[in-house]
This record gives structure tokens, sequence and C-alpha cells, in this order.
């Protein structure tokens, strides 16, 4: 018989680490989307999606515009 397996959450920061996360990958990348090279309206965006089990680590987050971001997950792909 299958057993159905819970999905595995990764590592998921609290509010505050995630922000302080999210500014090293912004400074790490530089201030400029990852995709387009834009330094305005940035987002950080996981390269593998949270609801694909993605997790907060700065090796799953990447910079990107908004622009960029919102084609992402329009296309439903990952970087």
């Amino acid at each position: 018989m299958n057993q159905i397996r819970p999905k595995n959450p990764g590592l998921r920061f609290s509010p505050e680490l995630y922000d302080d996360v999210r500014q090293q990958v912004l400074r790490r990348d530089g201030w400029r989307c990852q995709s387009c090279g834009t330094m305005s309206n940035l987002e950080v965006h996981h390269k593998a999606f949270r609801s694909q089990a993605g997790d907060d680590s700065d090796e799953n987050l990447i910079t990107l515009c908004v622009r960029c971001h919102a084609d992402i997950h329009k296309s439903h792909r990952s970087l």
C-alpha cells in the first residue's frame, strides 16, 4: 500500500529573521534584479517555491524586480 508523505516544510524563518536574510540577499545581489539588472522595485524571490517545499535559506533566494518576479509567478517556472 502506498502511503502519502507530508510535505517537507523546509527551513522557515520568523518574520524578523527573514527580513535579515532578505537584506543579506539584496546586498549579495548588488541591489540589482538578477534577471533584468534594474535597481528599482526590488523583491526577494524563492527559487524553489515555498509551495513546493522551498525554504528560506539564502541559497534559495534571489533578488528580482517586481516585473520579473511577477513574470516568473505567472509562468509558474523557477530559476
